[in-house]
């Protein structure tokens, strides 16, 4: 059950209000395969992804040049995203979703939540 990683003084976050069943149906999170890392001119943090659904491919910006060395290796990995959010731009850029990444939120470097194995783009999680 552990892990093989070290914490140093990590708080875990209080756990959130409870919400009905009905709010989290609502949200839509996919698989989808990361086709493709661009730039985003101008910036110093965000990047922008082609992620293939299965069905089609979106335009999805995030902010990971920070956060890893070379953003172009992700390149190729299945990764969950919520693709029910109305595009909001970013820097210029259309951003038709959102990454579901761990660790973010809490200040630590994010790692993507993906699935055990190989799944179908498109395939839904809940």
């Amino acid at each position: 059950m552990g892990g093989s990683w070290v914490t140093t003084a990590f708080k875990v976050a209080p756990v959130k209000p409870t919400i009905a069943f009905d709010l989290v149906d609502m949200i839509d999170i996919r698989v989808g395969t990361i086709m493709h890392v661009g730039e985003v001119k101008g910036s110093r943090r965000l990047v922008k992804l082609a992620v293939d659904f299965g069905d089609h491919v979106r335009s999805i910006v995030v902010g990971m040049k920070r956060e890893r060395q070379d953003p172009k290796e992700v390149e190729g990995r299945q990764a969950l995203f919520v693709v029910n959010l109305e595009p909001k731009k970013k820097m210029g850029e259309a951003s038709e979703g959102m990454l579901f990444d761990i660790g973010h939120a809490d200040g630590i470097t994010p790692v993507f939540a993906v699935p055990e194995k190989l799944v179908p783009n498109g395939a839904r999680a809940g």
